[in-house]
């Protein structure tokens, strides 16, 4: 059984601070390279940052520099700091693998709303 819980999201201000944070269950997340997605108004769904083990592997270019991506494998809990928020940082926050398909299903959890006010 999987299963992805986001939490964290909120209201914050341009220039303010968010942390979201990711809760796997299923060995499957621990074994594979997450992931960090988000879907804002009217857009398809982006990668927003990934890591491979505990080593963060990209990052969304407009998100470089003000989101840190981490993880804890033992506990399967995956967080985003995001710093310096902007208003199109605004959207719903998704934690899921790397490579989704390997789920074998579509599987997405409830995510997170973020809003940022300018």
């Amino acid at each position: 059984q999987v299963q992805l819980v986001e939490s964290g999201g909120g209201l914050a201000q341009a220039g303010g601070s968010l942390r979201l944070s990711c809760q796997a269950s299923g060995h499957i997340f621990k074994w594979n390279d997450m992931a960090w997605y988000r879907e804002g108004p009217g857009k398809q769904r982006e990668l927003v940052a990934s890591i491979s083990g505990r080593t963060p592997l990209d990052y969304l270019p407009s998100v470089r520099g003000r989101f840190t991506i981490s993880r804890d494998v033992a506990k399967n809990q995956m967080w985003l700091q995001m710093n310096s928020l902007k208003f199109e940082d605004t959207g719903v926050y998704y934690c899921n693998l790397l490579r989704p398909e390997l789920l074998g299903s579509n599987y997405w959890g409830q995510g997170t709303q973020v809003t940022v006010s300018s």
